[in-house]
């Protein structure tokens, strides 16, 4: 009933573009509103806190206290950077140093929620440990999510990065941080753990009390002033201390600095999820936002700090090659379009690129595709996946190597030479009522018109093509034999993209692919197919004379 008597209140707000006097129940509340002038903005507006629940008298329906609930909303100026959520954090971070100063934070993204309200207590046994505590600065929960469908079309678990490397991670100095579901202690981000960085001021101390009530008008000051958007110039914040500037990946960049700095992490993976939140219903929405991820990665690869140079300086080979193989695991699109691609456009053009299958070398390619799709397969069975799952989980990959990695990668080659590109964009949380039923019943989403999707589907074009090119060879009693370890790879990438294929020629929804790519995508089709003969065409007649 609360909640929806806000949400009335706030869409008749925005209707009248104003807050009236009925919404307005104390001078607090006035004081906060009157900041919302015809010049505030999302980019450029004051800072708003507000102290919603004290726990020195506000109380439940049982008479029982509430703990201390402060919504804060940081100043912003479009001639200051902000840093995304890493300056956020480091925001609340002081504003919270400031009323509360507690030793313990727990950092969760906007759509997580609690799933066990023992999870504070298991976080203390590891924090309390005397063996643990000088060295241990955050605690790490696996992000599992509500609302998956049955068998995980888009690979939304993401079993490997949050489930089964933290696992090997763990035997060294710990996991990353992913993000959310993770409890921090306030010292590790001030300094390492034999020598800490003084704050500017002494409020900021971890060690300083705090003895003065939330509401005073000083402390309520101080907090307006550490939440101001030009507090952090000329000081340690991004840098030396809180939640690290330079990437759009600030979670791996913080523990990464932090492992560096001499810290440890753990990984608790209760049997009950401690946290959930959402995930993309959206093929799109899902590659977008590994994109993302992907140039924040290559922000920490190519930086000052890398984890070939400067990590395995301070934090040893293992752990080193640990940050590498998520920091440059984009360049898998690499790999992925030569695979995609060539050994196709050669077989519709009848040439031999891999070993005969009567010789020797066709085993060793054998062995290393089922060594290494034998391996995932059991990664993903041992942590609960199953066989549609891990097979959903390998279609994704595949994908991501020919949407957000090979974008990514492009995207920061031109932002290296300094060419524009799109600005940071967020994952939508907004869920369309068709989409969520075709989600549920486990129906790719395509309906976006994006170049995301242009390198897919030609690659489907030209899989399917070849394919078929190839049948029509066997069939027709031509030597096919130098030609088997093609038209295997060939036949398995095309068992892959029967959704692309449903979504282009078989579907009438809202989520089938759009014309324009479709379009766009048979023209380069083309143009790849006519460009390959050309060049062995001219390679065939070079070798003639």
């Amino acid at each position: 009933m609360m909640y929806e008597d806000m949400k009335v209140k706030v869409e008749h707000v925005i209707d009248k573009d104003e807050v009236t006097d009925e919404y307005i129940t104390d001078h607090q509340q006035r004081q906060a509103f009157n900041k919302w002038t015809k010049s505030f903005t999302r980019m450029d507006h004051p800072t708003v806190i507000q102290i919603i629940l004290d726990k020195s008298h506000d109380k439940d329906i049982s008479g029982r206290l509430m703990p201390n609930l402060i919504y804060v909303s940081r100043g912003k100026s479009k001639t200051s950077p902000h840093h995304f959520k890493a300056g956020a954090l480091n925001v609340l971070l002081r504003v919270s140093a400031v009323m509360t100063n507690a030793p313990i934070i727990l950092t969760q993204d906007c759509d997580m929620y609690s799933n066990d309200p023992q999870t504070p207590l298991r976080m203390l046994c590891y924090l309390s440990d005397p063996a643990l505590k000088s060295s241990l600065a955050f605690i790490q929960f696996p992000q599992r999510f509500h609302g998956v469908n049955k068998d995980d079309i888009y690979d939304n678990e993401y079993k490997l990065p949050f489930e089964i490397n933290p696992m090997g991670l763990d035997g060294l100095k710990g996991p990353n941080y992913v993000g959310s579901g993770c409890f921090f202690r306030r010292l590790a981000l001030f300094g390492d753990p034999s020598t800490p960085v003084a704050p500017e001021i002494p409020e900021l101390s971890p060690e300083h009390v705090v003895n003065k009530p939330i509401r005073s008008q000083e402390t309520l000051s101080l907090a307006y002033h550490v939440a101001s958007c030009n507090y952090e110039n000329e000081t340690k914040w991004g840098s030396k201390t809180g939640f690290r500037y330079g990437s759009l990946v600030e979670d791996f960049y913080t523990s990464y600095r932090l492992h560096c700095e001499g810290w440890k992490s753990l990984f608790c993976n209760p049997e009950r999820a401690a946290f959930l939140g959402n995930v993309p219903i959206t093929l799109f929405d899902g590659v977008n936002q590994c994109k993302r991820w992907c140039i924040g990665l290559f922000e920490v690869a190519f930086s000052k700090y890398s984890p070939l140079t400067f990590g395995s300086q301070y934090m040893g080979l293992l752990m080193s090659l640990g940050y590498s193989h998520y920091a440059f695991c984009s360049f898998w699109c690499i790999p992925v379009t030569f695979y995609s691609f060539l050994p196709q456009l050669t077989l519709l053009n009848q040439v031999s690129i891999f070993p005969k299958i009567s010789e020797p070398w066709f085993f060793l390619y054998v062995f290393l595709f089922l060594g290494s799709y034998g391996q995932n397969f059991l990664d993903i069975i041992l942590v609960g996946g199953t066989v549609r799952r891990w097979w959903n989980a390998q279609r994704m990959w595949m994908i991501r190597g020919l949407t957000c990695n090979l974008f990514a990668s492009i995207e920061y080659l031109l932002r290296s030479l300094g060419i524009s590109t799109y600005d940071f964009c967020l994952t939508s949380k907004v869920v369309d009522d068709e989409q969520s039923k075709r989600y549920g019943q486990g129906i790719f989403e395509f309906g976006v018109p994006s170049t995301l999707f242009v390198p897919l589907t030609v690659a489907a074009i030209i899989n399917l093509f070849s394919f078929l090119s190839g049948l029509t060879g066997f069939f027709s009693g031509n030597n096919m034999e130098g030609l088997g370890l093609q038209m295997i790879l060939t036949g398995f990438i095309v068992l892959n993209y029967l959704p692309v294929y449903g979504a282009i020629a078989l579907r009438n929804d809202a989520g089938k692919m759009p014309t324009q790519i479709i379009i766009i995508s048979t023209f380069v089709s083309l143009a790849l197919y006519y460009a390959s003969s050309l060049c062995l065409w001219s390679n065939n007649e070079s070798s003639k004379h």
